[in-house]
């Protein structure tokens, strides 16, 4: 076994098409589309290279590969101005060898200590928390969501028997459309129903700019302070939601107004991988005519919970009831159309979520894990600490 830096357009794509031999057998696995894999290590695509840095190996067996990962130094400035320095590992495939695993973390981890980090965090992306982020170590008979990480069962005995440590767990709750939400939700409806103050609405696509400052506005005011969530700009929530719009369904996003202002917001989308699991990695001419087709005969069931918050002014008020309440009575009379929703990327130190998915009905099918490696040994390991 040898290691090799990815440093040619020939390695660069033996990086990406890796997986496609090693998953060939699982029914379950469906191919990200090998352009947003690229574009995570191309800097004029990723603006994360302008406060990190990474680099990428492939492990070979003579020329054959049978394992690569990448290594990630991110420098991320908080709301109070303060730099912080986060290592990490991702994009880690290999064969269910043990020696091979150990080769592609001691030289991330030696990398990274070259940077002057104390730890390596994995698997993590490049950038955002909401895509490619953590192991997954349960439901592996479930296929993945956009941007969501899948892998063999062996995985996770690859990582803890390095040494990897579990920091935090991100939950995937889901909920059957036709199955009713939790009556303690009902009940936080009705009390917030009762105050005409508050009132709510769907998504409109002829207000779509303004929603979508609405939407930034809201994020920013409800997230910003949350460990590990970055505040959006005006630039890249445009941008998100300009990716969005061909598949937006206006009836699935929704709003609460306080006397007419927005206060909250529900982000909900067709789970997109339900039709990208038919153009086999590619979006080119062949592969966006069977986008479209599987989009127009609604072959996609599931849609995807996507972003949720609500302003710290409103918090606490049963706001959350509300929302969802308005949006579940739509989902339902979708039905024909929607049979089920999976809501990604629920961490298991956001308590207050946990419970109003719960609530919703949602039941746990997946856990996508994020371990820690602390470089120093002799160093008590603390998991992630609860938001409060």
């Amino acid at each position: 076994m040898h290691l090799l830096e990815v440093k040619s357009t020939r390695d660069c794509k033996r990086f990406v098409k890796f997986p496609i031999d090693l998953y060939k057998n699982q029914k379950q696995y469906i191919r990200p589309l090998d352009k947003d894999i690229a574009d995570i290590f191309d800097p004029a695509v990723n603006k994360n290279f302008e406060q990190g840095d990474c680099i990428r190996w492939l492990l070979l067996n003579d020329d054959k590969v049978i394992g690569r990962i990448a290594a990630f130094n991110l420098r991320k400035t908080s709301s109070k101005g303060e730099t912080k320095s986060y290592g990490g590992v991702g994009f880690f495939e290999c064969v269910n060898d043990q020696n091979a695993a150990n080769e592609l973390f001691d030289i991330s981890k030696k990398w990274l200590a070259d940077q002057g980090l104390e730890f390596m965090d994995g698997p993590i992306n490049f950038g955002a928390r909401d895509k490619w982020w953590g192991l997954l170590t349960k439901g592996y008979d479930l296929e993945p969501n956009y941007q969501c990480n899948y892998n063999f069962p062996y995985y996770k005995e690859l990582f803890e028997n390095y040494g990897f440590q579990i920091y935090f767990e991100h939950y995937t709750f889901l909920k059957l459309i036709r199955e009713d939400v939790h009556p303690r939700l009902e009940r936080k409806a009705n009390i917030v129903n009762s105050n005409p103050d508050y009132t709510f609405d769907h998504f409109k696509m002829e207000k779509f700019e303004e929603q979508t400052n609405s939407i930034i506005e809201m994020y920013n005011k409800a997230w910003v302070n949350h460990e590990g969530v970055s505040q959006i700009s005006q630039e890249q929530g445009h941008l998100l939601m300009k990716k969005l719009k061909p598949i937006i369904d206006e009836k699935i996003i929704w709003f609460a107004y306080y006397k007419g202002e927005p206060v909250a917001f529900y982000i909900n989308i067709p789970e997109v991988n339900q039709w990208f699991k038919h153009v086999n990695g590619k979006l080119n001419l062949v592969g966006k005519l069977k986008f479209v087709w599987h989009k127009w005969r609604k072959t996609n069931k599931k849609m995807l919970g996507f972003v949720f918050g609500v302003i710290p002014a409103h918090q606490g008020k049963g706001l959350d009831g509300g929302i969802i309440h308005a949006f579940h009575n739509m989902a339902k009379s979708l039905s024909n159309q929607y049979e089920v929703i999976e809501i990604n990327g629920i961490g298991d130190f956001n308590r207050k979520m946990i419970i109003v998915v719960k609530q919703v009905g949602g039941e746990i099918c997946k856990v996508h894990t994020t371990y820690r490696y602390l470089f120093d040994r002799t160093k008590p390991f603390e998991r992630m600490k609860a938001i409060k």
